[in-house]
């Protein structure tokens, strides 16, 4: 089985897929649970109702305390370190910490997840996990349907 966070890594790359993500993070989505969706989906997991609230119950409180803050920062200052160098350094250490706890919160859906089967469909995650069915997000599942 492949590691979740590596397989989000493998999935961001592919063409169209970071800007899906952000416009789909934009419009209210949770990246990591869509990446996390993507990998149970990849793996044929079922997208079972308990399942779901499994995800969030982990997802949101690390979203909303950890991610959030350090995301609101970086973006806060990116128009002040356009003319302020250190203030550029200090953002760029920002967001490898925004990366690295996303990294955390990947690991741990991880561990929540691995263990539930592999079934005959794993359809339906990033429909249930996104915020609408936009364009975005079909780039998304045309993504995870490659192999």
């Amino acid at each position: 089985m492949q590691e979740l966070w590596n397989f989000a890594l493998e999935l961001y790359a592919k063409p169209g897929v970071e800007q899906a993500c952000l416009e789909l993070q934009g419009a209210g989505s949770d990246v990591c649970l869509l990446l996390a969706g993507a990998w149970l989906e990849r793996r044929g997991v079922r997208c079972l109702d308990e399942r779901l609230h499994a995800l969030t119950a982990v997802a949101n409180p690390w979203q909303r305390e950890v991610i959030a803050p350090l995301r609101r920062t970086r973006r806060d200052w990116r128009t002040a370190a356009e003319s302020d160098a250190e203030l550029t350094t200090l953002r760029e250490q920002i967001k490898k910490l925004e990366l690295q706890a996303e990294r955390v919160l990947l690991e741990r859906l991880q561990v929540l997840a691995e263990s539930w089967p592999s079934e005959a469909s794993g359809d339906g995650w990033l429909i249930r996990l996104a915020k609408n069915d936009s364009a975005a997000l079909q780039v998304l599942r045309g993504a995870v349907r490659l192999p």
